[in-house]
C-alpha cells in the first residue's frame, strides 16, 4: 500500500509506536513497508516518517509496559506536544471481534494490565473521535463494529496518547481485513475543528452511549471514565482525568445515575448530549453559508 509522503515537522501531529511483540502493530507496520528515516530515533531505533502528518518509530517488548519511554523522545517532538498512537491487539472475555479507540491511564487502584494506580494520561479528544469515524465507517469490510472503550491499562507516559486496536478472539494472528482499515486509517486521520470536547462519565467498559455520540453528532471524548470506575472514584482523580481531557468544556454522563457521583462535584460543568449539533450525513451536501 501508499501512504502520503511526509510533510514538514511544524506539520507532525502524531507519532505511531509499535510494538514488536504486539501481533497488530506488527501486522499493520508491514503493511507500510519501509518508511524513510528522518534522522532522529529513539532508545538507537530509527524514528521515520508515516505520512504528512505522522512518524512511525518500533520499540521492543509490550506497549502496555513501556513506562515515560516518551521522555527520551527528540525535544522538538515533546516540545511540540506529539500525540503517541498505538497500534494494539484488544483481548477480553468475551472474544468478540471488533474495533476499539481508547484513552489511557489507571483511574482506579489497579494497575495490572500495565501503567501505574490512579495514572492517568493526557488525550487527544478530537484525534480519538477521527479514528473511531474512520473505522466505523469501514468496519464491515472486517464484519466487525467499532467501538470507544473506556480508558484503562498503560504505558504511563507524560505526552497525549490512545490506542487503536483489533479484536480477534482467540484466533492467533488479526483478520486481514481489520489489518488494512488500521493501516489505511492510521496515517491518515482528519481531525474536525468543529467538535465540542468533553469528558464522558458512567456507562459500560465499551462505552455505547458515547460510541454513538461521537458517531452521530459533533462530540469528541477524553477520558470516559465508565461506571465501573466510578465505584472507586476520588475526587483528585476526577479532577485529573478533566484536566488531562484537553481542551473540555464539561462532562456528560451516560445517565442520570452517573452524573450524581460525589466526586465530580466542582469538576467543570455538566452538558448535555443535544449540546453539540448532529454530524452531517454521509452524502449530505454542504450547507450554503449564504441562506440562498
Amino acid at each position: 500500500m501508499s501512504v502520503p509522503e511526509v510533510g514538514t515537522p511544524s506539520t507532525i501531529r502524531y507519532l505511531v509506536v509499535v510494538s514488536e511483540e504486539d501481533p497488530v502493530a506488527t501486522a499493520v507496520a508491514r503493511q507500510w513497508g519501509s518508511r524513510p528515516a528522518t534522522g532522529d530515533h529513539l532508545d538507537g531505533a530509527a524514528i521515520r516518517t508515516l505520512s504528512d502528518q505522522a512518524l512511525l518509530v518500533h520499540r521492543p517488548g509490550f506497549h502496555i509496559h513501556d513506562d515515560l519511554f516518551d521522555q527520551r523522545l527528540p525535544a522538538q517532538l515533546r516540545r511540540g506536544g506529539v500525540t503517541l498512537v498505538f497500534p494494539s491487539v484488544h483481548r477480553s472475555e468475551s472474544n468478540i471481534p471488533t474495533l476499539t479507540v481508547h484513552p489511557i491511564g489507571n483511574p482506579g487502584d489497579a494497575a495490572e494490565v500495565g501503567g501505574r494506580p490512579r495514572t492517568l494520561v493526557p488525550t487527544d479528544p478530537r484525534l480519538m473521535a477521527s479514528a473511531l469515524r474512520a473505522l466505523s465507517a469501514r468496519s464491515k469490510e472486517a464484519g466487525m463494529t467499532a467501538t470507544f472503550e473506556a480508558t484503562h491499562h498503560g504505558p504511563a507516559v507524560e505526552l497525549p496518547a490512545m490506542f487503536v486496536e483489533i479484536g480477534f478472539g482467540e484466533d492467533a494472528v488479526p483478520p486481514a481485513s481489520a489489518v488494512r482499515i488500521l493501516a489505511d486509517t492510521i496515517p491518515t486521520l482528519e481531525l474536525d475543528g468543529e467538535d465540542r470536547i468533553a469528558m464522558a462519565i458512567g456507562g459500560g467498559h465499551y462505552a455505547p452511549h458515547f460510541t454513538d455520540l461521537v458517531l452521530k453528532r459533533r462530540w469528541a471524548f477524553g477520558h470516559i471514565l465508565s461506571r465501573h470506575a466510578l465505584a472507586s472514584l476520588d475526587r483528585e482523580t476526577a479532577r485529573r482525568a478533566y484536566e488531562l481531557t484537553v481542551g473540555a468544556e464539561g462532562w456528560l454522563a451516560a445517565r442520570v445515575d452517573d452524573a450524581g457521583h460525589s466526586a465530580l462535584t466542582g469538576v467543570g460543568v455538566r452538558l448535555r448530549d443535544s449540546d453539540a449539533p448532529p454530524r452531517p450525513r454521509a452524502g449530505t451536501p454542504p450547507t450554503d453559508a449564504s441562506g440562498t
